[in-house]
């Protein structure tokens, strides 16, 4: 399934357990709230960010907070939903990565600004580095992100230069 039917293809089921179905529908009703556009710009976001956490084969409990309080800001969604997104986002990216990432980050490339797209760049840094340890297989992923966002050398390094003592070829 391409990752941007994410928040409307699945089918309308009503759950079985009560605490935690009552949970499922406030969330699912507030993704049916959002505009196609914006569940399309949330959905690549945090593709994006699940991409690069996952660039060392890793992702860490670290990575994984850091992702959702990023994608509660920038989605603007209340944490259960900031949570239901990244578990999504890290799925679909453990499936269908290798083949979907270059697809979600030139449509988010289409769909985003200028400063959304250098936004996103230092919230890739942000997640890598939230375990103190960006390596350099996330660092050259976020370099490939920023060629793809169309986004200038100049960008990505003044977002690395913030991330720097994190950068784990330069700690040794």
């Amino acid at each position: 399934m391409p990752i941007f039917g994410w928040f409307r293809s699945a089918p309308k089921q009503q759950p079985r357990a009560s605490g935690a179905s009552e949970t499922l529908r406030k969330i699912s009703r507030a993704m049916d709230e959002l505009s196609a556009e914006r569940a399309k710009f949330i959905a690549a976001f945090a593709f994006i960010l699940s991409r690069v956490a996952n660039a060392d084969l890793e992702i860490s409990d670290e990575e994984v907070a850091e992702m959702e309080r990023i994608v509660e800001r920038v989605g603007g969604l209340p944490e259960e939903q900031a949570i239901l997104v990244v578990q999504i986002a890290k799925a679909q990216h453990m499936l269908f990565g290798s083949t979907e990432n270059f697809v979600v980050t030139q449509e988010f490339n289409r769909i985003a600004n200028r400063l959304q797209k250098q936004a996103l760049l230092h919230c890739l840094f942000a997640v890598s580095s939230s375990d103190q340890s960006i390596s350099v297989q996330e660092d050259n992923e976020i370099r490939a992100i920023t060629r793809e966002l169309r986004l200038d050398h100049a960008d990505f390094i003044a977002a690395r230069s913030i991330y720097r003592e994190h950068l784990s070829v330069l700690k040794d």
